[in-house]
């Protein structure tokens, strides 16, 4: 009888140890491909960074990076547009900070102007 639990308990062991080395390997996988994400988001962040210095004068690049800051998805949706424009060859100089300001205020919803009348 003691012979059969120590065999029980010896596979028992081994079965814990595989399923251990299946679970480090697993999360060694997951870290490595968290890392390739991040490193091709990087590399798309440097690519998109290098299109904007070149179609963007310094001046509009400042005003982009504040803003950027309170709207982001906003600033996130005109780069995608400014860099479409230039890669289909539609952007014929550098945007200037007023041109980008022209932009913006036509990328900004039209507020309604509500006004309270007292009886």
């Amino acid at each position: 009888m003691s012979t059969m639990d120590d065999e029980l308990n010896e596979i028992r062991k081994r079965r814990l140890a595989e399923i251990q080395r299946q679970q480090a390997q697993n999360q060694q996988s997951d870290v490595q491909a968290a890392y390739q994400q991040e490193q091709a988001k990087a590399e798309m962040e440097a690519q998109k960074q290098a299109i904007m210095r070149q179609i963007l004068t310094p001046e509009a690049r400042e005003r982009l990076t504040t803003l950027k800051m309170s709207r982001p998805a906003l600033v996130e949706q005109l780069e995608m547009q400014l860099i479409s424009l230039a890669q289909s060859g539609r952007l014929p100089s550098q945007i200037s900070d007023e041109q980008l300001k022209t932009l913006l205020m036509k990328m900004q919803p039209k507020k309604r102007k509500t006004s309270i009348t007292r009886v």
